[in-house]
């Protein structure tokens, strides 16, 4: 009994030194204004879902070098391809009813927090600033 109550304490020793390495980390944030060209896509056409208008808005900050004041710079979105899975970090985090709403209405600034490992991304987490 006392050998499994050994092996018990030093596997839960273990687990409690290598856990923090495997959280997920802000590895990014941004404060971005929703302005009007953040609705709508290069062709011009509405965006009606909020990562829709969450990527527009850091294509339009890198790529097209369209800002509002308040637009802040961010070190994960610069790049395309992690523009690309933003749909799917906003589907894996959180974003209130309000940013929901601010986003799709435009006029709204928001904080995104940028959460995972290293220089992966794996989710993110959208909240209303004003």
């Amino acid at each position: 009994m006392k050998k499994l109550i050994s092996v018990l304490a030093l596997s839960a020793a273990t687990l409690s030194f290598t856990a923090p390495a495997f959280a997920d980390e802000i590895i990014g944030s941004y404060v971005a204004y929703i302005g009007r060209d953040d609705l709508y896509n290069s062709k011009g056409a509405r965006l009606n879902e909020p990562w829709q208008i969450l990527r527009q808005d850091r294509a339009n900050y890198h790529r097209f070098g369209i800002s509002q004041s308040g637009d802040e710079w961010d070190p994960f979105f610069d790049s395309m391809e992690n523009r690309a899975i933003m749909e799917r970090m906003i589907m894996n985090g959180t974003i209130t009813s309000g940013a929901r709403s601010g986003l799709l209405q435009g006029g709204a600034t928001v904080f995104v927090r940028i959460f995972g490992t290293g220089s992966r991304g794996k989710y993110v987490k959208v909240t209303v600033v004003n």
